[in-house]
């Protein structure tokens, strides 16, 4: 493999773990380094760090948070 393409790989700890859990990555860049912007998507694809993973995991905290207040807003009115 390039010495470009292990410094990127290297340099990012998620990148690294992810290459080392599907080692097939290794193969593919070594053949083409172009795609480390596909490994780079990928990888960001499986531990749901894209901007819409991201937007729904807040989504889905705000709402867990509106419904605790809601559950804590019945409990103070039943007393």
């Amino acid at each position: 493999m390039r010495p470009e393409a292990m410094e990127v790989i290297r340099s990012n700890p998620d990148l690294h773990k992810f290459v080392r859990e599907q080692p097939y990555w290794y193969r593919k860049i070594s053949r083409n380094p172009n795609e480390l912007e596909e490994l780079k998507l990928t990888m960001m694809n499986t531990y749901q760090k894209t901007i819409p993973h991201k937007v729904a995991q807040f989504s889905n905290s705000v709402q867990m948070a509106q419904m605790m207040m809601s559950m804590f807003y019945a409990m103070r009115q039943q007393d």
